[in-house]
């Protein structure tokens, strides 16, 4: 079963069960290029990937601020014998 975050339309490439906003932008046609050579997919995949990391970028750095600030206790010998 495909969840929502992956399953495409099959006639418009937009992905279905979440609001999408339609956009035009002009864009470098080497990056372009790149990016989808990158990524395999065609220009909407590829721009929603790019999208998807920006955003992640974000998280990154806002779990990074937290570092020394959380104290976890994790017992690394018991984790590894429950794999």
């Amino acid at each position: 079963m495909l969840d929502a975050s992956t399953h495409t339309g099959i006639d418009t490439g937009i992905i279905t069960g979440m609001e999408t906003t339609k956009v035009t932008v002009e864009l470098p046609t080497d990056l372009l290029r790149r990016a989808r050579k990158s990524t395999g997919d065609g220009v909407t995949a590829t721009i929603r990937r790019g999208l998807e990391l920006v955003a992640a970028a974000r998280a990154q750095r806002e779990l990074a601020a937290l570092r020394g600030k959380v104290k976890l206790t994790l017992d690394l010998d018991a984790s590894r014998k429950d794999r």
